[in-house]
């Protein structure tokens, strides 16, 4: 009787839960095949934010020899002479040591001062180009959807991560020109203050 019992319980439980659903298969993938490496080299923005980033780049090796070649010249000077006092003996050698120490600790300083301004360059460079790379892709990355969407891809694949493809699945040329098209230029400026740059994606 119990067991009648349990067996009457187990199936109306079993009844109560309902079946899953069978499984549904992926879509076959229909792929595109995007360079992306060309896009950021060939595209108008791009060409033209690098021409002024190099320009920045190139002001910035500039400054850097204009502050090092005095530094330069000071440490060699320091060092001939320290050479001289090296030489001398007692309270002459003793008030050309301190002389020499201001100097190097003056030095110092400037080296310091030096270093701070290059990093400050160097790092106001980089989120430019950041802010470049940020906002070709909020543009770029629409433009890919799009052109998967009118060939009836499902997937697209950066070029660098293919080991052989057919030349049919290339949609650069129609993402570069779309995006010519709609991003013919960029802002050449740093991040808003605050701001991180986005992964790249590329």
């Amino acid at each position: 009787m119990n067991k009648i019992l349990l067996g009457t319980a187990l199936a109306a439980v079993a009844a109560a839960i309902p079946t899953a659903a069978p499984a549904q298969r992926a879509p076959a993938a229909v792929v595109v095949v995007v360079d992306s490496d060309r896009i950021y080299r060939d595209c108008t923005a791009c060409q033209a934010a690098q021409t002024q980033i190099q320009s920045q780049i190139t002001a910035l090796q500039q400054r850097a020899q204009a502050l090092g070649q005095p530094l330069q010249t000071e440490a060699q000077s320091i060092q001939q002479a320290a050479q001289a006092a090296r030489n001398q003996q007692g309270a002459a050698r003793t008030t050309a040591e301190a002389a020499l120490q201001q100097r190097v600790t003056a030095l110092q300083t400037r080296q310091t001062t030096a270093s701070q301004e290059i990093a400050r360059l160097e790092q106001n460079i980089q989120s430019i180009r950041a802010n470049v790379v940020q906002q070709i892709n909020t543009r770029l990355n629409p433009i890919i959807n799009q052109v998967m969407t009118a060939r009836g891809a499902n997937v697209a694949v950066d070029v660098n991560a293919t080991l052989a493809r057919s030349q049919a699945l290339e949609v650069t040329t129609e993402v570069l020109a779309a995006l010519n098209q709609q991003l013919p230029s960029v802002s050449v400026t740093p991040l808003p203050a605050g701001q991180q740059p986005q992964p790249q994606g590329r």
